[in-house]
């Protein structure tokens, strides 16, 4: 095994000019994927805020009693996605918009807003089926004359993390091939320019895994090196946007470091197949 990692650096060292090329075009390639990711994972950050603020709110028929509703609110707390409910009265919902829309403070002058229930729903438990199901069961006391919850946009914000998830992981394999394959073209070159050398290895009895193992380390360190850099320029780029454009939050040292990882397993990959099928003509 140390023979083999001797040879990979000694094939880094023979083509430094190629070499660098490679890990640069990698690096440029998974940098791409990394800003999209970079840009998933802020808009996932975006819609998980906008969650957290998601409420559904029941108006109360006028004259309902107090008992009625304190009832109804017992029963509505005890459901498994409901985190709280909350009884906004009359004279709560005017001060309220009073607070809110200052510069119609005139316009509210009677106690004509209805009182209202205000369900939030738990993290996690805010899909368009959980709130459906919540809905139904507001609606279904007598004493609620209307359910509002923004229906048409919850289903808007979750077609855009639906189409964001998708775009992403379509993305995300078009820059993997991309990768492996100038990950490959490098192995090739590599293999073809010492195709003099791999043939008196093995007039001498070298086994195939024996010639395979330096270039599938080389592909490895490539992807690494490719990764690694990767990250730096989605860091750069990050640091740039935070500062003179929008908040934004970069990879956690998990993704970062799967950011790496796959880096690496794209560039043995594509150094396993290049090898596996330009030996054999060798």
């Amino acid at each position: 095994m140390s023979l083999a990692f001797r040879e990979a650096l000694t094939a880094f060292r023979r083509a430094p000019l190629l070499s660098a090329l490679s890990v640069t075009t990698i690096a440029f390639s998974l940098f791409a994927l990394g800003l999209f990711g970079l840009v998933a994972v802020n808009m996932r950050q975006a819609l998980r805020q906008i969650e957290e603020r998601f409420e559904v709110r029941a108006f109360v028929a006028e004259g309902t009693s107090i008992d009625s509703v304190s009832a109804a609110m017992k029963e509505l707390g005890a459901i498994p996605g409901v985190a709280a409910v909350t009884y906004v009265s009359q004279a709560q919902a005017l001060e309220r918009a009073r607070r809110e829309l200052g510069e119609f403070r005139d316009v509210f002058d009677g106690e004509f807003l209805p009182a209202s229930l205000e369900l939030r729903l738990r993290p996690g438990l805010q899909g368009q089926s959980e709130v459906k199901a919540v809905v139904d069961r507001v609606r279904g006391y007598r004493f609620v004359d209307d359910v509002r919850y923004g229906e048409e946009w919850v289903a808007k914000l979750y077609r855009v993390r639906d189409v964001a998830a998708a775009a992403g992981l379509v993305l995300g394999l078009a820059f993997a091939a991309v990768s492996i394959i100038i990950i490959g073209s490098t192995i090739r070159m590599a293999v073809l320019a010492r195709s003099r050398e791999i043939s008196i290895m093995r007039l001498v009895g070298a086994t195939d895994a024996f010639v395979r193992a330096p270039f599938l380390i080389e592909g490895f360190f490539k992807g690494v090196l490719g990764g690694a850099l990767a990250l730096l320029f989605t860091w750069l780029a990050h640091q740039v946007i935070d500062r003179t454009l929008i908040e934004t939050t970069f990879f956690d040292a998990r993704t970062a470091a799967l950011g790496v990882l796959g880096g690496a397993l794209i560039g043995l990959l594509g150094s396993a197949l290049s090898v596996g099928r330009h030996l054999r003509k060798v």
